[in-house]
Protein backbone atom coordinates (compact mmCIF):
# COMPACT_ATOMS: atom_id res chain seq x y z
CA UNK A 1 0.00 0.00 0.00
CA UNK A 2 1.50 3.49 -0.80
CA UNK A 3 1.20 6.22 1.46
CA UNK A 4 2.13 9.90 1.61
CA UNK A 5 4.69 9.17 4.26
CA UNK A 6 6.65 6.32 2.02
CA UNK A 7 6.23 7.71 -1.19
CA UNK A 8 8.40 10.78 -2.69
CA UNK A 9 7.63 11.69 -6.51
CA UNK A 10 7.86 14.32 -8.70
CA UNK A 11 6.04 15.30 -12.68
CA UNK A 12 7.79 17.35 -14.57
CA UNK A 13 5.15 18.00 -17.74
CA UNK A 14 6.96 19.34 -20.85
CA UNK A 15 4.40 19.99 -23.36
CA UNK A 16 4.05 16.27 -24.18
CA UNK A 17 6.92 15.02 -22.45
CA UNK A 18 6.68 14.06 -19.06
CA UNK A 19 9.74 13.10 -16.56
CA UNK A 20 8.30 11.07 -13.42
CA UNK A 21 11.19 10.61 -10.76
CA UNK A 22 10.51 9.28 -7.21
CA UNK A 23 11.94 6.90 -4.39
CA UNK A 24 9.54 3.93 -4.90
CA UNK A 25 10.24 2.45 -8.41
CA UNK A 26 7.09 0.32 -7.56
CA UNK A 27 4.88 3.21 -7.47
CA UNK A 28 6.29 4.73 -10.57
CA UNK A 29 5.93 1.74 -12.44
CA UNK A 30 1.93 1.21 -11.16
CA UNK A 31 1.52 5.25 -11.93
CA UNK A 32 2.67 4.93 -15.67
CA UNK A 33 0.35 1.51 -15.68
CA UNK A 34 -2.79 3.65 -14.94
CA UNK A 35 -1.67 6.63 -16.59
CA UNK A 36 -1.99 4.52 -20.04
CA UNK A 37 -4.87 3.21 -19.89
CA UNK A 38 -6.29 6.45 -20.23
CA UNK A 39 -3.99 8.31 -22.69
CA UNK A 40 -1.69 7.00 -25.20
CA UNK A 41 2.20 6.81 -24.21
CA UNK A 42 5.58 5.64 -24.59
CA UNK A 43 7.69 5.04 -21.97
CA UNK A 44 11.35 5.78 -23.00
CA UNK A 45 12.72 4.40 -19.69
CA UNK A 46 15.57 5.96 -18.10
CA UNK A 47 16.20 9.50 -18.29
CA UNK A 48 18.93 10.45 -20.64
CA UNK A 49 18.14 13.29 -22.83
CA UNK A 50 15.12 15.75 -22.49
CA UNK A 51 14.56 19.09 -24.63
CA UNK A 52 17.95 18.81 -25.58
CA UNK A 53 19.85 18.65 -22.31
CA UNK A 54 21.51 15.07 -21.65
CA UNK A 55 21.55 13.64 -18.46
CA UNK A 56 24.35 11.39 -17.20
CA UNK A 57 23.79 9.42 -14.18
CA UNK A 58 26.55 8.88 -11.99
CA UNK A 59 27.09 7.23 -8.40
CA UNK A 60 27.34 10.75 -6.68
CA UNK A 61 24.39 12.20 -9.01
CA UNK A 62 23.19 14.06 -12.29
CA UNK A 63 25.71 15.78 -14.60
CA UNK A 64 23.69 17.93 -16.98
CA UNK A 65 25.04 18.83 -20.51
CA UNK A 66 23.87 20.22 -23.35
CA UNK A 67 27.72 19.91 -25.25
CA UNK A 68 25.58 18.55 -28.28
CA UNK A 69 23.03 21.57 -29.16
CA UNK A 70 26.76 23.78 -28.52
CA UNK A 71 28.66 21.26 -31.41
CA UNK A 72 25.06 22.19 -33.91
CA UNK A 73 26.14 26.14 -33.12
CA UNK A 74 29.28 25.61 -33.64
CA UNK A 75 28.27 23.80 -37.13
CA UNK A 76 25.95 25.85 -37.95
CA UNK A 77 27.71 29.15 -37.40
CA UNK A 78 30.69 27.73 -39.10
CA UNK A 79 33.15 28.02 -35.63
CA UNK A 80 34.28 24.52 -35.58
CA UNK A 81 37.80 25.89 -36.41
CA UNK A 82 37.62 28.94 -34.60
CA UNK A 83 40.33 29.59 -32.00
CA UNK A 84 39.45 28.79 -28.68
CA UNK A 85 39.63 31.38 -25.56
CA UNK A 86 39.37 30.97 -21.95
CA UNK A 87 36.61 33.59 -21.00
CA UNK A 88 33.03 34.74 -22.70
CA UNK A 89 34.03 37.87 -22.52
CA UNK A 90 36.79 40.92 -23.43
CA UNK A 91 37.63 42.15 -20.07
CA UNK A 92 39.54 45.17 -21.85
CA UNK A 93 36.15 46.63 -23.78
CA UNK A 94 32.76 46.70 -22.74
CA UNK A 95 29.74 46.17 -25.03
CA UNK A 96 28.17 49.51 -26.08
CA UNK A 97 25.14 50.41 -28.63
CA UNK A 98 26.88 52.69 -30.70
CA UNK A 99 30.52 51.52 -31.10
CA UNK A 100 31.55 53.35 -34.71
CA UNK A 101 31.79 49.84 -36.48
CA UNK A 102 29.33 48.84 -39.52
CA UNK A 103 25.95 47.74 -38.50
CA UNK A 104 25.52 43.83 -38.78
CA UNK A 105 22.68 41.44 -39.97
CA UNK A 106 20.37 41.08 -37.08
CA UNK A 107 18.84 38.04 -38.38
CA UNK A 108 22.32 35.39 -37.22
CA UNK A 109 22.88 37.90 -34.39
CA UNK A 110 19.11 37.51 -32.86
CA UNK A 111 19.20 33.22 -34.17
CA UNK A 112 22.54 33.30 -32.36
CA UNK A 113 21.55 34.94 -28.98
CA UNK A 114 18.10 33.37 -28.98
CA UNK A 115 20.03 29.58 -28.89
CA UNK A 116 22.79 30.77 -26.91
CA UNK A 117 19.90 32.17 -23.75
CA UNK A 118 18.70 28.47 -23.68
CA UNK A 119 22.04 27.20 -23.28
CA UNK A 120 21.34 29.20 -19.80
CA UNK A 121 20.04 25.97 -18.43
CA UNK A 122 23.39 24.76 -17.34
CA UNK A 123 25.87 27.05 -18.29
CA UNK A 124 25.72 29.70 -15.68
CA UNK A 125 29.03 31.09 -16.50
CA UNK A 126 27.60 32.86 -19.98
CA UNK A 127 24.48 34.58 -18.59
CA UNK A 128 26.26 37.59 -17.84
CA UNK A 129 27.82 37.72 -21.57
CA UNK A 130 24.28 36.31 -23.72
CA UNK A 131 22.06 39.17 -21.27
CA UNK A 132 24.89 41.85 -22.05
CA UNK A 133 24.90 41.53 -25.98
CA UNK A 134 20.58 40.32 -25.82
CA UNK A 135 20.45 44.28 -24.81
CA UNK A 136 22.22 45.50 -28.72
CA UNK A 137 20.43 42.37 -30.92
CA UNK A 138 17.98 45.13 -32.15
CA UNK A 139 20.93 46.70 -33.83
CA UNK A 140 23.82 44.84 -33.84
CA UNK A 141 27.21 45.73 -35.01
CA UNK A 142 30.14 44.08 -36.51
CA UNK A 143 32.08 44.52 -32.59
CA UNK A 144 29.33 42.86 -31.44
CA UNK A 145 28.83 40.09 -33.60
CA UNK A 146 32.95 39.56 -32.99
CA UNK A 147 31.99 39.72 -29.22
CA UNK A 148 29.04 37.29 -29.49
CA UNK A 149 31.37 34.91 -31.68
CA UNK A 150 33.88 34.89 -28.68
CA UNK A 151 30.95 33.43 -26.87
CA UNK A 152 30.86 30.60 -29.00
CA UNK A 153 35.03 30.55 -28.85
CA UNK A 154 34.92 29.67 -24.96
CA UNK A 155 31.31 27.31 -25.30
CA UNK A 156 34.08 25.56 -27.96
CA UNK A 157 37.01 25.03 -25.06
CA UNK A 158 34.45 24.39 -22.12
CA UNK A 159 31.80 22.07 -24.88
CA UNK A 160 31.92 19.21 -21.49
CA UNK A 161 31.57 21.41 -18.78
CA UNK A 162 27.74 21.11 -17.24
CA UNK A 163 25.79 20.66 -14.47
CA UNK A 164 26.56 18.28 -11.94
CA UNK A 165 23.76 17.82 -9.24
CA UNK A 166 25.14 15.88 -6.12
CA UNK A 167 22.72 13.62 -3.99
CA UNK A 168 22.69 12.80 -0.55
CA UNK A 169 24.36 16.13 0.75
CA UNK A 170 22.26 18.76 3.13
CA UNK A 171 19.25 20.89 1.51
CA UNK A 172 20.97 24.25 3.00
CA UNK A 173 19.61 26.97 0.79
CA UNK A 174 22.05 29.50 0.32
CA UNK A 175 22.38 32.72 -1.99
CA UNK A 176 24.76 34.62 -3.31
CA UNK A 177 24.10 38.12 -5.13
CA UNK A 178 26.25 41.06 -6.36
CA UNK A 179 25.96 43.71 -9.20
CA UNK A 180 28.17 46.37 -10.54
CA UNK A 181 27.73 50.36 -10.78
CA UNK A 182 26.58 51.51 -14.07
CA UNK A 183 28.34 48.93 -15.77
CA UNK A 184 25.61 49.82 -18.71
CA UNK A 185 27.31 52.89 -20.56
CA UNK A 186 24.65 54.14 -22.57
CA UNK A 187 22.38 54.43 -20.10
CA UNK A 188 24.40 54.33 -16.51
CA UNK A 189 22.34 51.53 -15.41
CA UNK A 190 23.53 48.54 -13.70
CA UNK A 191 23.81 45.15 -13.72
CA UNK A 192 22.26 42.50 -11.20
CA UNK A 193 23.35 38.86 -10.86
CA UNK A 194 22.49 35.90 -8.34
CA UNK A 195 22.72 32.55 -7.79
CA UNK A 196 20.73 30.55 -5.34
CA UNK A 197 22.06 26.91 -3.86
CA UNK A 198 20.31 24.13 -2.72
CA UNK A 199 23.33 22.17 -0.61
CA UNK A 200 26.15 22.10 -3.07
CA UNK A 201 23.82 22.25 -6.15
CA UNK A 202 22.92 25.59 -7.88
CA UNK A 203 19.20 25.67 -8.46
CA UNK A 204 18.54 29.04 -10.16
CA UNK A 205 20.78 31.80 -11.39
CA UNK A 206 20.10 35.10 -13.52
CA UNK A 207 22.22 38.23 -14.77
CA UNK A 208 19.70 40.97 -15.59
CA UNK A 209 19.91 44.74 -15.90
CA UNK A 210 18.38 46.90 -13.30
CA UNK A 211 15.53 48.79 -14.01
CA UNK A 212 16.82 52.35 -13.43
CA UNK A 213 19.69 54.02 -12.61
CA UNK A 214 21.71 53.57 -9.13
CA UNK A 215 22.60 57.14 -7.50
CA UNK A 216 24.90 55.73 -5.19
CA UNK A 217 27.20 52.07 -4.52
CA UNK A 218 25.20 51.00 -1.54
Amino acid sequence: MYTKENITAYFLVYVDDIILTGNNSDFLNSFVKNLNLRFSLKDLGPLHQVLGVEVITTPGGLFLSQHCHINDLLHTFSMTGAKEVNTPMCTTSAVTLQDGSPHFDPMPFQKLVGAMQYLSITRADVSFAVNRLSQVMHSPTERHWTALKRVLRYLKATIHHGLYLRRGAPLTLQAFSDSDWGGDHDNGRSTTGYVHYLGPNPISWKSTRQKSVSRSSS
